[in-house]
């Protein structure tokens, strides 16, 4: 499918006569999974620079708990409901987009039973105080997904030390993938940020230099040189950049 869109004239049309070429996208794509991902699939991501973003970690269980509740509520409104009296798909997609990205659609009416669940969801995901979500670009052809346990905690630290040294290490734990932790230096307990990478991803990571004696400090080097955090406070966008020095990371916005 991405093929098949990449490969299509995916362009933004002039007005006749004016001689200005033609704009041409290209999309690149992340997929989210609450049940991690096979090595086929981390090998196939990585041949076409396909981001996957693991929603199994603790880290995201209020997340998934939250979509979950939501989900049943509107499967037994939906068991309840008379046949012709069900709504479709597309629109329970619509009604929620409402509230999350101001957007208006003719068909988003929806009965009580269908709308407070979906209030629900859509209210917590505003607040995103709990939740805390954020996708960071690093210096690599994927996206990670920062897993924070005080989203406000961070971004406010980070405005008011929009330049401060940063630990990372690589937790030491079972799971289905490794995971990395982010925290301030000089105050650790103020927030904590965490992301995972399949194994085949950071194993790809590791494998670009073979002399490499420590996994860690490699992956510390060349995945996490730059970073860009985007933060969106209304219609305003702030950038957070970390940046890895020997010895620490730092966090710049």
């Amino acid at each position: 499918m991405i093929h098949d869109v990449n490969e299509g004239e995916t362009t933004t049309l002039t007005a006749p006569g004016t001689g200005r070429p033609k704009t041409r996208y290209r999309y690149n794509y992340a997929i989210f999974a609450t049940s991690g991902f096979t090595k086929e699939a981390q090998d196939y991501a990585l041949a076409h620079q396909i981001s996957l973003i693991d929603l199994s970690a603790p880290d995201f269980a209020v997340l998934r708990n939250l979509v979950q509740s939501a989900a049943d509520k509107i499967h037994a409104a939906l068991e309840a409901a008379p046949a012709g009296e069900q709504p479709k798909v597309h629109q329970l997609r619509a009604y929620l987009r409402g509230p999350l990205l101001d957007m208006y659609a003719e068909d988003a009416y929806l009965p009580d039973q269908f709308r407070r669940p979906l209030d629900g969801l859509a209210q917590a995901l505003r607040t995103r105080s709990k939740l805390g979500l954020v996708l960071a670009f690093p210096a690599a052809p994927f996206v990670l997904g920062l897993a924070s346990n005080d989203l406000y905690g961070f971004v406010n630290y980070a405005r008011e030390h929009p330049t401060h040294a940063v630990r990372v290490r690589r937790l030491a734990q079972s799971a289905s993938h490794p995971v990395w932790e982010l925290r301030s230096a000089e105050h650790p307990d103020v927030y904590a940020l965490r992301f995972s990478l399949p194994e085949r991803v950071e194993s790809w990571i590791v494998e670009q230099d073979e002399g490499m004696p420590s996994r860690t400090r490699y992956v510390k080097r060349s995945m996490l040189s730059t970073m860009t955090l985007y933060w969106m406070d209304g219609e305003h966008a702030q950038t957070f950049q970390l940046r890895y020095e020997p010895g620490e990371l730092r966090v710049a916005g």
